[in-house]
């Protein structure tokens, strides 16, 4: 559908169901919240709103289905990571990350931990720079795929530190094996971490965002751990295609926004360990400059793998 940047023509979409396209698997932290837009913005638009979800290949499977539907009723949910990660260890890319994805709202920030498993005796961050410098082979270590690995490079970059990674195709043993001490550190979502670390067999270290968890409000931030270089937000948004006129891009927006600032919206994000973060066109690509930035300085010393799926949320 062509349509003009016009108040009246903005006015009239959507003129039959939306489809949001997310790049993850059903059941997540990040599907959840999809839903959830989803179900209020089609009581604010008046027509179904419906989740798709399409996972796979670093995101590249969904973002590929997004960019080849040519609609103006999809719309993508997704991570920063197919603009951010995908164009660093991908050498060719069915999509172009600055041509095809356009930025239209932030809706949710999704957390990363560092934890290790309590055996270690470790408490701090910096305790355990310590004694993983004094013994690097009594610390092996795990992340999810996507923007945790990073993390756990940028660590390794900024002190020195070359600790044997074990992949996982699932990750799911490895938070077992976390909480067994068969490895010694992660990053991942605090929420899978929350059970181990209950029960006493794991400890949080910091989380890489901006703000503290909703679920682990006793956890430290980067920043406020001594190692503000260690700051990496989930940011998680809606993408419009290059020709969705301007008008309606502001328009949901607006919208995205309104939904966001709903207190059970808010309070239902909070119990899965995820925080609501509001902003436009202009603090999303701000947001996805800021970690590209930090990636590409990552990828410059040490390209990681990258197979695997996308940020388990």
């Amino acid at each position: 559908m062509t349509c003009a940047s016009t108040p009246a023509c903005t006015e009239t979409w959507p003129v039959r169901p939306v489809k949001i396209i997310l790049p993850l698997p059903a059941g997540l932290g990040t599907d959840v919240a999809a839903r959830l837009f989803a179900e209020k913005l089609s009581v604010r638009w008046g027509q179904p709103v419906m989740v798709e979800n399409r996972p796979g290949a670093d995101g590249i499977v969904g973002v590929t289905s997004f960019v080849n539907a040519h609609d103006d009723h999809t719309l993508l949910f997704s991570f920063a990571g197919p603009i951010t990660i995908n164009p660093l260890i991908h050498d060719k890319l069915p999509y172009d990350p600055v041509r095809d994805l356009v930025p239209i709202a932030t809706a949710i920030d999704n957390f990363f931990a560092i934890a290790v498993s309590t055996p270690t005796g470790v408490r701090t961050l910096q305790s355990f720079i310590e004694a993983a410098r004094a013994r690097p082979d009594k610390f092996n270590w795990a992340a999810t795929p996507g923007l945790p690995l990073f993390i756990f490079l940028a660590l390794q970059n900024g002190t020195g530190l070359a600790l044997t990674q074990v992949p996982y195709r699932d990750f799911t043993p490895a938070v077992q094996d976390l909480a067994e001490n068969r490895i010694q550190v992660m990053v991942t979502s605090p929420a899978q971490l929350m059970p181990a670390t209950e029960s006493g067999k794991t400890r949080l270290l910091m989380v890489t965002n901006r703000q503290r968890s909703p679920i682990a409000p006793e956890v430290p931030t980067a920043e406020e751990a001594g190692f503000p270089e260690l700051t990496f937000e989930g940011v998680v948004g809606f993408f419009g295609t290059r020709d969705l006129p301007v008008a309606r891009r502001d328009r949901i927006a607006r919208d995205v926004a309104a939904v966001a600032e709903s207190p059970d919206v808010g309070l239902r994000l909070r119990t899965l360990g995820i925080a609501v973060r509001v902003g436009g066109s202009a603090q999303f690509s701000a947001a996805i400059e800021e970690q590209r930035a930090k990636v590409r300085e990552i990828v410059s010393a040490e390209k990681p793998p990258a197979d695997g799926p996308p940020e388990a949320r």
